[in-house]
């Protein structure tokens, strides 16, 4: 571990390439965040295909190979992007979900054949744009992640700056035009910022895998909360801690590629979030489906033990537990339930294999007969 820091802190190119996934972690997480609520997991996958043209338009144009340059193309393009979808939205009946898809073929597919024409130019060994579609962190320059920290920040001040109108965009759009907000352009202001956000990505995981920063955050904080401010930190935190522990996993294993390492090691915490958070979690939903099954057939028992009762004077007189298991489905679990109701301190066996109710069975059971219809 020791090692692993000093490697962080000395090596310059894991320390680039480090900072510079924490840096794409923090940001997409937090904007991603608004994606996942608002149900447009789809929106970040369109604005970073859209991206591509973009930059190879900025090449064309200009011939720099300068990451800020291309990184302005992308930006350009994934808002022209963004325009065109809302525009689509806005004035046809196309719906939400089928306008990203047409964007984000139309724009991927002019984006490759761009891509096609530059390889062919003299230059094109040189231009290095490959590394914006599947990405290549171990190309970062400390300039480079001086500016996605930058651009990062400035994201960050706007997402605080704006957080009542986004957190109102989120949940209840309509209800803010009732207020008189410009709902329009504070859309158009979050579909910005998650342009930025994946923008500053390109280069690390690039234009295929960018979604995946955007989304899987997100989705692994939601598991956790219900509280928007404790779920954009946690999204925040595990697209950070996805990103630096990604870039020291490749940095060990030799030829390992840096960001599917980071996709898998987010995608990692997605699974776990899925698993293991509380209230939501699977192994959460199962522990109380099984409680809650065990708990019915424990009141089904302590019912029919209520029924026997009633034949007879004395209500808390005992009967023998094959009688119960004939009158239960589920024979074999009559005397794991009946000693759940002993635990409980509803039933009572004064004499081997007989069974009885006590005070606090015989009032629980009239409270649940009353509950099911019946009459106590």
């Amino acid at each position: 571990m020791l090692d692993i820091l000093h490697n962080i802190i000395f090596d310059y190119t894991l320390r680039n390439v480090a900072l510079g996934a924490g840096v794409l972690g923090i940001i997409s997480g937090t904007l991603g965040s608004y994606a996942v609520l608002r149900r447009q997991s789809l929106l970040g996958d369109t604005i970073s295909h859209a991206a591509l043209p973009g930059i190879a338009l900025a090449f064309l144009i200009t011939g720099s190979k300068s990451t800020a340059i291309l990184l302005l193309g992308a930006a350009l393009a994934g808002w022209v992007a963004t325009l065109i979808m809302l525009n689509i939205i806005r004035t046809t009946r196309i719906k939400e979900d089928t306008s990203l898809g047409l964007v984000l073929s139309v724009f991927f597919g002019f984006g490759l054949v761009l891509l096609t024409y530059i390889q062919k130019l003299p230059t094109a060994t040189q231009a290095g744009l490959e590394k914006f579609l599947f990405g290549q962190a171990a190309t970062l320059l400390a300039e480079d992640v001086t500016l996605m920290a930058i651009l990062g920040l400035i994201a960050l001040f706007l997402t605080a700056l704006f957080w009542k109108e986004f957190k109102l965009l989120s949940f209840d759009a309509d209800f803010g035009v009732t207020l008189n907000f410009p709902m329009q352009a504070v859309n158009l202001v979050l579909t910005t910022l998650l342009v930025i956000a994946i923008v500053i990505g390109l280069q690390t995981v690039g234009v295929v895998l960018m979604s995946a920063m955007v989304v899987a955050p997100a989705a692994a904080a939601r598991q956790w909360t219900n509280r928007l401010g404790i779920m954009v930190l946690l999204s925040a935190l595990f697209g950070a801690g996805a990103g630096i522990g990604g870039a020291v996993i490749s940095s060990l294993v030799p030829k390992l590629p840096t960001g599917p390492t980071i996709v898998l090691c987010i995608s990692g915490l997605v699974l776990l979030s899925i698993f293991l958070a509380p209230a939501r979690g699977l192994l959460w939903n199962w522990a109380r489906q099984y409680r809650n099954r065990r708990n019915f057939r424990a009141e089904a028992v302590l019912l029919d033990l209520y029924a026997l009762a009633q034949q007879h004077q004395n209500r808390l007189h005992g009967h023998s537990a094959a009688v119960l298991k004939t009158m239960n489905l589920n024979r074999a679990a009559v005397n794991k339930c009946l000693e759940i109701l002993q635990e409980r301190g509803l039933a009572v066996s004064p004499v081997s294999g007989i069974w009885g109710l006590t005070e606090a069975g015989l009032r629980k059971a009239e409270q649940l007969a009353k509950t099911h219809g019946g009459k106590p």
